[in-house]
């Protein structure tokens, strides 16, 4: 059934204490578009400047991702600085180009306004409705957010939340969305802003899923080496949407396996820099390791 993703595709320069890469491949639709590669069809809708390598292009293609909606404009490419300390959870921003990203107005080809999974991340709410727009009867749509536009956009953000399927934020956007620092009431009062599911992103410390009465706590998975998180919630984000496409099931028992798969992806993640942890997996691999999570969660009653 495929899905369409609609964010950033950057130049990520990140230094953490295991080292550091500069003009690195990266962005939030990036990372979504490989991790979402190992399950469906995925289609990439972003703008790059015309400095943008041509090899992160082939190595994208070389995935089987659609880049038909990978636009180029005359100009530098976005980018994006920050350092980890030894807590992988807190980060400094060092820099942030927008450069083309700035005013990036995303334009659905013909052919992908029919795809029927969408995952709108981390933009401007007013871009990801612009993009609902576009779009031709989507079985299911889902989308990001972030601290800025929950500050600086909320009206628009509420709008655009009315009219998704799954909001997808972390812990700390949950909170400062709903005015509510008990994580599980926040939650529950961003359901009530119209998704019918949503998944807070907890880091190291796994995930929770909420949709009507229900609670769903996934873990993470326990790696021994984690080099850079840049980028693990939106590999979350494509196993889990990938997984959905997959199957064209979203029953409230896939809606957790999926969470399960994004899991998998984010763990691959962070144990290298960029995408390289993601670029070269086979389905063994992530079997094996949606296993090895599902054992190491299990318990007798």
């Amino acid at each position: 059934m495929g899905v369409i993703v609609v964010g950033s595709v950057a130049l990520d320069s990140v230094r953490t204490p295991f080292g550091e890469v500069t003009e690195a491949l990266g962005g939030s639709a990036t990372f979504f578009s490989v991790a979402a590669s190992y399950f469906t069809d995925v289609a990439v809708v972003a703008v790059v400047g015309d400095d943008f390598p041509d090899e992160h292009v082939e190595l994208l293609r070389g995935m089987g991702i659609d880049t038909s909606g990978l636009y180029t404009e005359a100009g530098k490419t976005f980018r994006w600085a920050g350092t980890y300390g030894f807590d992988l959870n807190d980060r400094d921003t060092v820099s942030t180009e927008l450069n083309v990203f700035e005013k990036f107005r995303p334009r659905i080809p013909e052919n992908l306004a029919r795809v029927e999974y969408v995952f709108l991340a981390n933009i401007d709410p007013e871009l990801q409705r612009l993009v609902l727009d576009q779009m031709k009867s989507p079985a299911l749509t889902a989308c990001d957010t972030m601290n800025f536009w929950i500050e600086r956009k909320r009206e628009e953000l509420l709008r655009t939340l009315s009219k998704v399927d799954v909001m997808v934020l972390n812990d700390a956007e949950c909170r400062e969305l709903a005015g509510e620092p008990n994580l599980i009431k926040a939650s529950r009062r961003v359901l009530r802003m119209g998704p019918s599911t949503v998944i807070v992103k907890k880091g190291e410390h796994g995930a929770l899923m909420f949709k009507g009465d229900s609670l769903f706590s996934a873990p993470a998975f326990p790696c021994e080496s984690v080099y850079d998180p840049t980028g693990a919630g939106d590999a979350f984000a494509g196993g889990f949407m990938g997984h959905l496409a997959k199957t064209g099931d979203t029953t409230e028992v896939n809606i957790r396996r999926a969470i399960i798969y994004g899991t998998v992806m984010a763990s691959f993640c962070v144990e290298q820099f960029s995408v390289s942890g993601m670029a070269s997996l086979t389905g063994d691999d992530i079997e094996t390791r949606f296993r090895q999570l599902k054992e190491v969660s299990h318990f007798e009653t």
